[in-house]
């Protein structure tokens, strides 16, 4: 066949198969029983995603062995086919293995991958394709079944769910030698396992396994079995998958098993930035959290510059971060709707007012107050001034990072939602106290923060590991207590340019 012919002929059968299961997926996603699409955590991949997706793979090997797991309708699929038929040299032959557990996607994904066969076999390129109705992860730990591997290619929109500790698919990840918290990166993690030396994966997924410690064994595993190449960043949380709704903050990786770790990564952006950036600046060597930081723009490279050069951490401070050890639910027999006699403050994030806290609130859905009891006391802290920071903040809330000033004038307890900052479970010195407040709640600090945390919760290991001033300088902040957001950044700022240029 002439090239020209040839090229025009790949063309027509590429477009035809993207399209195809694009549509497929437009019209059932609102028909999929949504109860069960929130177990499973299905969000399929939108066209323009799953192409993007496809063209981030290099030079193809001349038989492709593909794996989808969590394929849906087969847009991953599809999309690949298509990018593969689109190059200059095709490969020779495609087996593409597709994991579905929902029977009434993979009814379709049958279809869309016979619309792939048909593209393949118009372009002289052998396909072959099986759907595993099953489980991925259970069938993968299967040691019965035909074990799952020697994949040279993986695409992957894996399921978003959290993994009970106590389910099967803990304990069959377990028995692959696979810790980790949530669906996605399960898949993500099997799938490294199933993948030949060499070979690619790419896959859409939330970023919060860049950070965090319920993700560090996952990213142990990610960074020891692959090499980093390229990091894709939606800004936005609603672009990736705008007709669902879907509001995490989501990243494709690229990987590649098996290789030795190449010296720049690069990222990108949906608005159009890209950077070729030196390894240590994504993950920071003799980091033992692993944390993958993603600085977006050179700007947030000098932001991190500059915040990273400080010279402390809260343990150089002899200072501690803890999460509020009130779990309400199970102290429902001593919770008081209002402070008495034989009771102690409690505070919830509600209470947490524009640096200060409102307590007691009127008519507070929760509780103000909590009975003291023996096994309360052992919970309370005693008086003195903490700061004290949200845990969890909304999805479109502009700050992360907000922190709050308490003076406890009598034993106090706080609920497990809030994290608090404290010296040996006792309270911090006033100068302390103030300068901290004022430098975490600086625009700078959480812009930082931001950027290297994917999800809206606030983890208290992810404050420990803050860079901070010294302790003179959090002193000589606190005496200059600013007022306002733009005298505090002005004062954090300072302090950051003096760690700059030492």
């Amino acid at each position: 066949m002439p090239h020209a012919i040839a090229k025009s002929t790949r063309a027509l059968a590429t477009h035809s198969i993207a399209s195809r299961a694009d549509k497929v997926r437009r019209e059932i996603s609102p028909r999929l029983d949504s109860k069960r699409r929130a177990e499973l955590g299905q969000f399929l991949t939108p066209e323009p995603v799953a192409a993007d997706m496809a063209a981030m793979f290099g030079d193809l090997p001349e038989d492709v062995r593909l794996l989808d797991a969590g394929a849906g309708v087969g847009s991953l699929t599809a999309a690949f086919v298509a990018e593969a038929l689109s190059r200059e040299e095709p490969p020779r032959s495609i087996s593409a293995t597709a994991f579905e557990v929902d029977p009434a996607l993979a009814e379709l994904l049958a279809q869309t991958l016979e619309d792939c066969r048909a593209a393949c076999e118009a372009t002289g390129v052998r396909f072959a394709s099986r759907i595993v109705e099953d489980d991925y992860i259970l069938h993968s730990a299967e040691p019965l079944l035909e074990v799952v591997e020697g994949f040279n290619c993986a695409i992957l929109n894996p399921p978003y769910a959290k993994i009970n500790s106590a389910s099967r698919w803990r304990l069959a990840l377990r028995s692959q030698g696979i810790e980790t918290v949530n669906l996605y990166s399960a898949f993500v993690a099997l799938a490294l396992n199933q993948l030949e030396p060499g070979g690619e994966l790419v896959a859409i997924t939330p970023r919060s396994f860049c950070n965090g410690p319920y993700y560090r064994p996952f990213r142990e595993h990610l960074l020891r079995l692959s090499s980093l190449e390229r990091l894709y960043v939606f800004e936005s949380r609603k672009k990736a998958f705008k007709d669902d709704a879907v509001l995490q903050e989501n990243v494709i990786f690229h990987v590649r098993r098996g290789e030795p770790q190449s010296s720049t990564v690069l990222l990108e952006t949906d608005g159009g930035d890209a950077r070729e950036v030196p390894i240590e600046e994504v993950v920071r060597p003799g980091d033992k959290h692993r944390f993958i930081r993603l600085t977006l723009s050179s700007e947030d490279a000098e932001l991190a510059n500059r915040v990273q050069a400080l010279p402390c951490t809260l343990a150089d401070l002899e200072l501690q971060v803890s999460t509020g050890r009130i779990v309400d639910f199970r102290r429902r027999e001593e919770l008081r709707k209002d402070a008495g006699e034989g009771t102690a403050p409690l505070l919830y994030p509600s209470h947490l007012r524009h640096g200060g806290v409102r307590w007691p609130i009127p008519d507070f859905k929760k509780s103000n107050a909590i009975a003291i009891t023996p096994r309360v006391e052992r919970e309370l802290v005693p008086p003195g001034r903490y700061l004290l920071a949200k845990r969890f903040s909304s999805k479109e809330e502009k700050r992360r990072l907000v922190v709050s000033v308490y003076d406890a004038e009598v034993p106090a307890a706080f609920d497990n939602k809030l994290n608090f900052f404290h010296r040996k479970g006792a309270g911090l010195p006033d100068e302390i106290a103030l300068g901290l407040a004022a430098f975490l709640n600086s625009t700078a600090v959480d812009d930082y923060f931001r950027l290297f945390s994917g999800h809206t919760q606030v983890n208290a290991t992810d404050l420990r590991n803050l860079p901070f001033p010294s302790i003179k300088d959090l002193q000589r902040l606190g005496r200059a207590a600013p007022v306002g957001q733009e005298a505090i950044d002005l004062e954090v700022q300072s302090i950051l340019e003096k760690g700059a240029e030492n």
